[in-house]
């Protein structure tokens, strides 16, 4: 009995694959309902693993759904039978007459199923346990704008699961706005679960469209059963009106737009030196996010402006898209004076009177004074002199001055006077300079940079990079004599590329709301190397004097 077994199995297995000869098409129900799932089973006798029906002909007619394979094989009195089967899910929006194609695996074909729709009642859809709507806010938009569509799928009876398809629509974008909600409404005294997604569309060609509502399939539990259900929404027409040929510039199509600005601080005076934050918020209705245009701000001389990252969103409030751009710049004025910024404008087409629109800002302008902080350098005293001095020429200008009662004696001596003063002075500032070079001259310089520096080591322990700023500028106006922009000028005098970006990123730290990484012991040892190549110069200057 074992070896006969064996033998068959051997017999089996060593007989040849059989190839299909016979492929069928049934349908479950005929006639089906409009909007009704109905399943579709094609049928081979034989195994198939790498060939299938093409169902994309069904596209055209149908709405169709998710697609099932099986096999089975059988085995009657050492007869055996093979079979491959696929179920696909299909279903008609429209009543009507269909014809589903043939199709063909292998070059066997199976035959046409002509198949009859008809009508659904509506008073049974008013009273059916489930049932869509669908709507958009606009029944017309301008292309690339951007209309929201709304699906309400309506449930009475328990869900056990379930499938809710796309909408479509030709030529446009269709996309799921955030997640879908549930809620409960009372219809006619009977309680539905509501199931809500909203679509955002935006068409990209003009014409008239339809846009095709979502069907939906699946099991719900009644009176301890599980019953197969569907339902599909009506279709939306819609007409997308053409970009206008006399527009120019970038399209951006809206019903509203609004361009708004805030200052911190608030005043128009400002001293050099205080940032300025100021935002700038565009807002948006019937486009999305990605549409919104970026707004680029002039430079202006005497300011600086470091720019913040653009942050744009959008949301969906009363069936509309509004969408937000913020964008804040960090203007740091360098110099005193009075400053216009110039007016801000973004062209949009308003697609409530057909015609171009503006969204401005006005001009402002700010004064920028010198800063509080500046350290002024006070001017050298008058040298003494053992001559006697004049009155200044200035204060003579403006007293009467009677030529004819002047004794000419009195204007030579006054003459030689002034030449032996100018001669006097000329020789006590020579003098001067000389002691300053030999002697003075290096210990003034290295006693207050170290005194400097120590300040600036000793507040960049604290990393207090707004006090580390301030002490730089003091330092920067003790080495460069400058009282404004006095940093700028240290960084140039000295021509380091790593000072300047490290001075750079200290700039940003302060006055951008970005926060960036500043190494301020880096600062000072690069200040410590400029006060160190300075030192040797002024020693190889002195050794040369003195030879």
């Amino acid at each position: 009995m074992v070896m006969r077994l064996i033998c068959c199995l051997l017999l089996i297995s060593a007989m040849p694959s059989w190839a299909i000869t016979q492929l069928q098409a049934s349908v479950d129900k005929n006639p089906v309902l409009a909007g009704e799932f109905f399943m579709l089973n094609i049928s081979a006798d034989d195994t198939i693993k790498n060939d299938q029906p093409d169902t994309s002909v069904l596209l055209k007619d149908f709405v169709v759904g998710r697609t099932s394979v099986s096999t089975r094989t059988n085995i009657i009195n050492g007869s055996i039978s093979k079979e491959t089967t696929w179920s696909i899910k299909l279903m008609t929006r429209t009543a009507g007459d269909y014809t589903i194609p043939a199709f063909s695996i292998a070059g066997v074909s199976s035959a046409p199923i002509a198949l009859k729709v008809a009508e659904r009642s509506k008073d049974a859809q008013q009273n059916n346990d489930i049932f869509i709507k669908a709507s958009l806010a606009n029944d017309s938009l301008f292309v690339q704008e951007a209309g929201v569509y709304t699906v309400k799928l309506y449930l009475a009876k328990e869900l056990l699961d379930g499938n809710l398809s796309t909408p479509t629509m030709p030529d446009a974008q269709l996309s799921q706005i955030g997640k879908q909600t549930e809620n409960y409404e009372l219809i006619d005294g009977k309680r539905y679960l509501v199931i809500t997604r909203e679509y955002l569309v935006q068409p990209q060609k003009s014409g008239s469209y339809t846009i095709q509502a979502p069907a939906f399939q699946g099991r719900i539990r009644q009176d301890y059963r599980q019953l197969d259900v569907s339902a599909l929404g009506e279709d939306v027409n819609i007409e997308i009106k053409p970009i206008p040929n006399d527009y120019q510039g970038a399209w951006l199509p809206s019903e509203l737009v609004s361009l708004d600005e805030q200052w911190q601080p608030e005043d128009d005076t400002v001293e050099v030196g205080t940032p300025i934050t100021r935002t700038l918020t565009l807002t948006a209705l019937g486009i999305t996010k990605e549409q919104l245009p970026d707004i680029e701000l002039p430079e202006i001389k005497g300011i600086r402006s470091y720019p913040d990252e653009k942050e744009n969103n959008h949301l969906v409030r009363d069936g509309r898209v509004i969408s937000q751009q913020t964008a804040s710049y960090a203007l740091l004025p360098q110099m005193p004076g009075t400053y216009t910024l110039p007016e801000v404008s973004v062209p949009w087409y308003n697609t409530k009177i057909n015609r171009i629109s503006y969204a401005t800002l006005p001009a402002r302008t700010i004064t920028v004074t010198s800063s509080s902080n500046d350290v002024v350098n006070p001017l050298p005293a008058a040298p003494t002199s053992a001559l006697p001095i004049t009155e200044d020429p200035s204060s003579l200008n403006q007293q009467p001055i009677l030529v004819n009662n002047t004794p000419v004696w009195l204007i030579i001596v006054s003459v030689i006077g002034y030449l032996l003063w100018f001669i006097t002075l000329i020789l006590w500032f020579r003098s001067r300079s000389q002691r300053t070079v030999v002697s003075s001259q290096p210990k003034v310089v290295s006693k207050e940079a170290s005194a400097s520096l120590a300040e600036l080591k000793k507040i960049s322990k604290n990393n207090d990079i707004n006090a580390f700023y301030q002490a730089l500028n003091r330092y920067a106006i003790q080495q460069t004599k400058q009282p404004h922009s006095a940093i700028d000028k240290l960084v140039l005098d000295i021509d380091n590329i790593q000072l300047s970006q490290q001075i750079a990123k200290l700039q940003s730290a302060l006055y951008s709301p970005n926060s960036t990484e500043v190494d301020l012991a880096a600062i000072i040892h690069l200040l410590e190397e400029q006060n160190n190549i300075q030192k040797k110069s002024q020693q190889a200057v002195l050794k040369g004097l003195y030879k």
